[in-house]
């Protein structure tokens, strides 16, 4: 899956799947969460909620970046980076 940001340890992955909606996968150590576009929300997996709280916080930041880079996977189009965290 193509990294598009890396903060905190939490690697933030995109890959394009037709059956599911706008998403992308957050990665920590063993633990993986499935993060839906749109509405923002966990669909799937579990994290400490540190962790998910980062990442929900990071991802309301980026929203629209994140939806571009959807997008652009849909079409197979390289992905942008998107900042880490602040």
């Amino acid at each position: 899956m193509p990294v598009i940001s890396k903060f905190c340890g939490i690697v933030i992955c995109m890959l394009f799947s037709r059956p599911m909606a706008a998403h992308f996968h957050a990665i920590y150590g063993e633990a993986e969460l499935v993060v839906g576009l749109w509405p923002l929300k966990v669909l799937q997996g579990d994290a400490p909620p540190s962790v998910r709280q980062m990442v929900l916080d990071w991802a309301t930041q980026h929203q629209q970046e994140l939806l571009s880079d959807w997008h652009r996977c849909g079409f197979r189009l390289p992905l942008r980076p998107i900042e880490p965290l602040r």
